[in-house]
C-alpha cells in the first residue's frame, strides 16, 4: 500500500479534485487546507439516515430530494472551501446530475452534532453556510436525548425559528413533522 504525501500547501479547488478516495474518515477542505475527522458514529449515521427517512415523504411531491454526506463547494475561488455536511436537501433534478453542489444547488444543509464537532457545527458552519447563501440550516444534537435546532437565513444571517426535542413541526424547506424521538433506536 501507497501512503500519499500529506500536501505541504493550500490546495486549489482542482487538486482537491485528484486527491484519491477518502478511507480513513471525512475529509473537507477548508481555505485550502485538507481537514480529516473521523468517521461518523454509528449513531450519528442512524440519526442522519432516519432524518431523511423522515423528511423525504414531504419533499418528493415538491421536486426535492435528500443526499447524505456529499461534498459542497461553499467557495471555489482561492483559497477553496469545501465542507461535507451530513444531510443536505437539493432538488431531485440537481440530485440526479451532480457528484458534488454548490452552496446556490443547497436549500437545506444539516449536521448532526458529534464530540468533536460541536463548535464547528455551531460556529464555522454556522457562519460559513450563512455565507455562502444556504437558505436553512439544522443542527441535530444527540448528546442527551436527540434536539433540533433549525434556522433560516434572513438579510445574510441566521435567524432561529425552532428548537427542541420530541416532535417538531418545520414550514421550510417544506412543511413536515420531525418526530425526533425516533431518530436513534
Amino acid at each position: 500500500m501507497s501512503v500519499m504525501p500529506w500536501p505541504d500547501h493550500l490546495l486549489t479547488l482542482e487538486e482537491w479534485d485528484e486527491l484519491p478516495e477518502d478511507e480513513y474518515g471525512r475529509s473537507e477542505l477548508v481555505d485550502g487546507v485538507l481537514v480529516v475527522t473521523p468517521s461518523a458514529t454509528p449513531d450519528h449515521q442512524t440519526v442522519a439516515f432516519e432524518l431523511g427517512v423522515q423528511l423525504r415523504s414531504a419533499l418528493k411531491p415538491r421536486g426535492l430530494g435528500i443526499v447524505l454526506d456529499v461534498d459542497v463547494v461553499l467557495a471555489a475561488g482561492f483559497p477553496p472551501l469545501v465542507r461535507r455536511p451530513d444531510l443536505v436537501v437539493v432538488s431531485r433534478e440537481m440530485q440526479r446530475r451532480a457528484n458534488r453542489f454548490t452552496a446556490r444547488d443547497i436549500l437545506l444543509a444539516v449536521e448532526v452534532v458529534s464530540p468533536g464537532s460541536r463548535h464547528i457545527d455551531r460556529m464555522h458552519k454556522y457562519a460559513e453556510y450563512a455565507e455562502a447563501g444556504i437558505p436553512h440550516y439544522w443542527i441535530v444534537d444527540i448528546e442527551d436525548a436527540p434536539r433540533l435546532e433549525a434556522f433560516t437565513l434572513v438579510d445574510g444571517a441566521y435567524k432561529k425559528v425552532a428548537e427542541g426535542g420530541g416532535t417538531l413541526q418545520l414550514a421550510e424547506p417544506a412543511p413536515v413533522t420531525i418526530d425526533l424521538d425516533q431518530l436513534l433506536p
